[in-house]
């Protein structure tokens, strides 16, 4: 039985350690492409498409755009990998036969240089072009998308999609924007916070993809890779799954689900009828440190509160840029601009303290002292709480007509 860990352990430690050798399964990229499809049939036509730190040979993302070249209208398809020695995998080499069985197997280069594949037309002559067609040779360099041999391909492509590696997440992401791509990228939930993520996600330059959480279950993972978490496995065909739960797409692509509203009820009926014992019994409290309420799940946002409030991170799931506007993130003073400023602030956790100069940094409101944790400063009377993450929104004001 796997070992039972936090999944958010689990990326943490494979960020620290950079083992970022995590294939996506088929099934959720089929799932995520198809809510664009769905959104736009031509999102793909006679596009160019790359797919930047993917592993041809194992990747599923290469298999289903080669498979689906001529359903979607794909203009090329680009698919590169990384050099076997740049990878952090504790077991041996394990060439493919596509690779040895091919004329231009160079065994001073199989492991010390990254490979691309490209498909745009029927090599073999079959009358249509698909995975079968797919030509692959050797990079120059070990496939790092910093290089300028992977820069120029990135320069050619119209839409960037992949896993890219989790250690590496914010410095890919910024090599996409630099080049002003299209993309369709998978990220921990936690990057929703980064400083490098927020402010482009509260412009609405990107946004959520369609899945997150438990739409992305879990990842194939190499044979030296621990398999952590309750609901880690080896599926049917051998592979080694682990499962996260706590992953996302972020993108720049529209998509229908980020132009649904959410149907709310209003303050009052929320504090009668809500499915949550947390908002009947405490409602809405108020910030101490900014002028917000706290909202603690998103299906109780008050439909007719005329302020700002602070909803979980997970609310970006549920988005919709005609109704709501971000106004801040309370995980950073920067990002919100806190009006209080606490003095020798004290951390109180299971019967003992420590330093509490974390709640000058988030969104804090007044608790009791009954609270496993809370916080107490000089310059204040009473005990602090400080919730998780909390997005601060408030209702767009073309959206005033519908609120009471």
């Amino acid at each position: 039985m796997a070992n039972k860990k936090s999944k958010h352990d689990y990326l943490t430690r494979a960020r620290k350690e950079k083992n970022d050798e995590f294939y996506t399964q088929y099934s959720h990229i089929e799932e995520e492409i198809i809510s664009y499809l769905d959104y736009d049939k031509d999102v793909f036509k006679d596009k160019t498409i790359l797919l930047p730190c993917d592993d041809p040979e194992w990747s599923n993302f290469t298999k289903f755009f080669a498979q689906n070249f001529e359903r979607f209208g794909i203009k090329k398809l680009i698919s590169t990998s990384y050099a076997h020695e740049r990878k952090h995998i504790e077991e041996p080499y394990q060439l493919t036969l596509f690779e040895s069985e091919s004329p231009k197997f160079d065994k001073s280069k199989t492991k010390t240089h990254g490979k691309i594949f490209t498909l745009d037309s029927d090599t073999n002559k079959s009358g249509r072009i698909d995975i079968n067609d797919l030509k692959w040779d050797y990079l120059k360099g070990d496939g790092d998308f910093r290089s300028d041999e992977v820069k120029k391909l990135r320069n050619e492509a119209d839409i960037i999609i992949t896993n890219p590696p989790f250690s590496l997440f914010r410095e890919f992401l910024a090599w996409i924007m630099e080049a002003k791509k299209q993309f369709l990228i998978i990220g921990s939930i936690n990057c929703i916070t980064y400083k490098e993520v927020f402010p482009l996600i509260k412009d609405n330059t990107v946004w959520l993809g369609n899945g997150m959480g438990r739409w992305i279950s879990g990842f194939i993972v190499p044979k030296g890779y621990e398999l952590y978490g309750s609901e880690a496995k080896i599926d049917k065909e051998g592979n080694r799954i682990v499962a996260t739960n706590s992953c996302l797409w972020l993108t720049n692509l529209e998509h229908g689900k980020r132009h649904q509203p959410l149907q709310l009820m209003t303050y009052k009926d929320n504090l009668k009828y809500s499915k949550h014992k947390d908002i009947k019994e405490n409602g809405y409290p108020e910030y101490d440190n900014y002028n917000a309420i706290d909202v603690s799940f998103t299906d109780s946002i008050p439909s007719d509160y005329k302020g700002i409030m602070g909803v979980p991170v997970t609310f970006l799931d549920k988005y919709n840029p005609d109704q709501f506007r971000i106004v801040g993130l309370g995980n950073g003073a920067e990002l919100f601009g806190p009006s209080k400023i606490y003095e020798n602030p004290v951390m109180h956790k299971n019967g003992k303290t420590s330093n509490g100069n974390a709640i000058n940094r988030v969104l804090v409101y007044r608790t009791t002292e009954d609270s496993k944790v809370y916080y107490t400063a000089d310059n204040v009377d009473y005990p602090l709480f400080a919730p998780y993450a909390r997005i601060l929104i408030e209702f767009k004001e073309e959206n005033d007509e519908n609120v009471a």
